[in-house]
């Protein structure tokens, strides 16, 4: 008889990396030409990101400067949710990025409907921001992970996550049928 195996599926951004990588984006803004004698800031907040610049193409520049420091630290850019970009004192702008972790009510739901459509015998619950899921070795291999994968948060970590523990099962799959 098959071994159960249960794993969850969860999205978080490593907020240790997302401080380097701000920290590192100031520090750009003060060595670039084009920045010198601006008014140009981000900062980090608990779940959010805070931009501020002149106009809008320094709060682009920013914002990209951004994105290529989270690709270097592996953190995955869909996790940001940029807000409107809002008129501030002195002819500034400024912009709201939310950070998003965790799995929505709504596509912990998809997910769930996703796993219980496949027919197998998997038992999946959604718990706070995760979605925990129990089922044998060697259904786990046959279950639809593609489209389990594009469900969760938008966030590459989690399907490269997803992978890495399909992989292993699968492996372990294969050993118990030697």
């Amino acid at each position: 008889m098959a071994k159960d195996s249960s794993f969850d599926v969860v999205s978080q951004v490593d907020m240790q990396e997302m401080d380097n990588a701000v920290n590192q984006v100031k520090k750009e803004i003060d060595q670039r030409y084009d920045f010198r004698g601006s008014n140009a800031s981000i900062e980090l907040g608990e779940k959010e990101v805070k931009i501020a610049a002149e106009d809008e193409y320094k709060l682009g520049a920013i914002l990209d400067m951004l994105r290529q420091k989270m690709a270097k630290r592996g953190i995955p850019l869909r996790c940001l949710v940029p807000g409107k970009i809002e008129p501030a004192a002195k002819g500034t702008v400024r912009q709201s990025l939310e950070i998003q972790q965790g799995i929505s009510k709504e596509n912990g739901k998809k997910i769930v409907a996703a796993i219980k459509a496949s027919k197998l015998k998997v038992t999946a619950q959604i718990q706070d921001d995760q979605v925990r899921k129990r089922m044998t070795c060697r259904l786990l291999s046959n279950c639809l992970r593609p489209e389990i994968s594009a469900l969760i948060c938008n966030s590459s970590t989690c399907a490269k996550h997803s992978s890495t523990v399909w992989k292993r099962v699968e492996q372990n799959d294969r050993t118990q049928r030697l």
